[in-house]
């Protein structure tokens, strides 16, 4: 805790009280500020505080509905001791609203004593300081899963990238195709996995933000089935799917919808029983749209309902542990959708009867397709030129496996370790693209990006960062070295594909491509 931390914040802004107050905590050691106005204090407690301190009287409905705001935006660690002195104590007209708004409230009814002034602010202080330890906790556990995050990335993207070279190999036998299926859906189940916790921690910590865009109904649907058709086709599930009438375009955040989506379609195929019918349906209510999932499955009493959505819940009797997952899809679910605007709701007769899980989220847009999308559209495609491609990665395995499935697709390819060789081989390639990872050995990507864009010719060179840290900090980062792009491992290699589809540059010099 810093010195603003420990301090008490006084709001008592007539008379004498906030004068004798700090006389009579002073001496026990207990620093405190003293605020004139509403302003202040709101500013005060928003830089840290051990407690806050106010007489009733201040207690106006302007200042009780500022407070009531800021202990709302409490970060979770958070709950502000609030010390109120009055006159009346539980006799006083409106201390029951108080308490009923203000939430870690302590009443003292004056004349208080100076040492009952002192123990309540002094242990006020004790159980505020527990809290910004928690803090800390929350702050190393977020850079533990954000490296857990990075290290798990790392392996399984080599793996995905090896299954896409086998699986597109001529000779491949179908006993093999049918294992590196298996194989790329156990690596999405994984990468799902440690990207909702990843979620978690950035959704704690405020972290996430929406990229909203134009996005059909359709497209939604299509790719959150996409996402659960490995868990509908394990339990032989029938999905019954609804369209809305027409096209219906939603203003969201296209991978957050989805996300939500296919979390709850998932939960539904994880606890239906074997060849049960799934019904996912999406209908526009005025500007509203509404996406509903229904099973046949295992049901929920109220008081489950009541909490399904809490953070780490496991479902029925602890189900959701003997079959698999963390506890945390359907929680994400509904902050994604909350994040819209919008609302989850379950529905269950009990135990046994199903569920029926219905998003409601105010993201309804007419149909409109706008005239530069169709000019767009209209246009020819560019002539493909050959392209050059730079892999500077220190994880051999990746990269050996990146080299390979980018040369099948006919591209001319090297690989660097690290960020000095990628500087020396940018210099004797002359690349069109560089897929450079972040945590090289000798100096971050970032580094080596910046550096090569300033050698002689390499200002047309388009980078595409391909890195384990998925959070904000990394990315903007990447944006201001220069790069254009930013993929997390495993890379989604349709992603990948079509970035470098996309580069139409300047045709490479005709020489050899320096050796790996």
């Amino acid at each position: 805790m810093d010195d603003l931390e420990q301090r008490v914040v006084v709001f008592a802004p007539v008379g004498k009280d906030a004068r004798l107050i700090r006389q009579v905590l002073g001496p026990a050691g207990l620093d405190c500020q003293l605020c004139a106005g509403l302003g202040d204090v709101v500013h005060a407690l928003q830089r840290g505080a051990a407690a806050l301190l106010v007489v009733e009287e201040a207690f106006h409905a302007e200042f009780l509905g500022e407070l009531t705001g800021f202990l709302a935006r409490q970060p979770a660690w958070s709950d502000l001791p609030v010390l109120v002195l009055s006159k009346q104590g539980l006799d006083s007209p409106g201390i029951h609203k108080i308490f009923e708004q203000v939430g870690n409230m302590t009443l003292l009814e004056r004349p208080v004593r100076a040492a009952t002034l002192v123990s309540a602010a002094l242990s006020a202080r004790r159980a505020r300081r527990r809290q910004y330890d928690m803090r800390e906790v929350d702050r190393r556990k977020d850079e533990f899963l954000a490296i857990l995050g990075h290290e798990l990335r790392n392996p399984l993207a080599p793996i995905g990238t090896a299954m896409a070279v086998l699986n597109s190999m001529p000779d491949s036998t179908a006993k093999m195709r049918e294992i590196t299926r298996i194989v790329e859906r156990q690596v999405r189940h994984l990468t799902r996995l440690v990207d909702d916790l990843l979620d978690v921690a950035r959704i704690t910590n405020d972290k996430v933000a929406l990229k909203c865009e134009w996005v059909s109904v359709e497209t939604v649907l299509q790719h959150a089935v996409e996402i659960c058709r490995p868990q509908l086709d394990a339990g032989r599930h029938r999905l019954d799917l609804r369209l809305p009438a027409g096209k219906v375009l939603l203003a969201g955040d296209q991978a957050r919808l989805v996300q939500s989506l296919a979390n709850i379609l998932g939960n539904a195929a994880k606890f239906s029983p074997p060849e049960s019918t799934i019904h996912l349906s999406a209908q526009a209510d005025g500007a509203d749209i509404v996406f509903a999932v229904r099973d046949h499955g295992a049901g929920l009493e109220p008081e489950a309902r009541s909490r399904i959505f809490e953070l780490f819940a496991q479902g029925p009797a602890g189900r959701a542990h003997a079959l698999g997952g963390l506890g945390i899809g359907l929680s994400l679910a509904d902050r994604f959708t909350r994040m819209h605007g919008g609302t989850v709701q379950v529905f269950s007769a009990g135990s046994g009867q199903g569920c029926e899980f219905v998003l409601r989220m105010p993201i309804v847009v007419a149909e409109r397709r706008s005239r530069e999308r169709l000019a767009q559209a209209a246009k020819p495609a560019a002539a493909e030129a050959p392209v050059r491609i730079m892999v500077v990665d220190d994880n051999v395995d990746g990269a050996d496996m990146l080299q390979t499935m980018l040369e099948m697709d006919g591209y001319l390819v090297a690989k660097a370790s690290d960020g000095q060789g990628a500087i020396a081989l940018a210099q004797e390639m002359h690349p069109n693209a560089i897929l450079m990872d972040i945590g090289l050995p000798d100096m971050q990507g970032y580094e080596a990006a910046r550096r090569i864009r300033e050698l002689p010719g390499a200002d047309d060179i388009v980078y595409i960062a391909m890195t384990g840290w998925g959070h904000d900090e990394a990315r903007r980062l990447a944006t201001e070295a220069g790069m254009q792009h930013y993929l997390v491992k495993p890379v989604d290699l349709t992603v990948l594909r079509q970035y470098l589809s996309e580069i139409t540059g300047p045709r490479p010099p005709s020489g050899p491509v320096p050796p790996a």
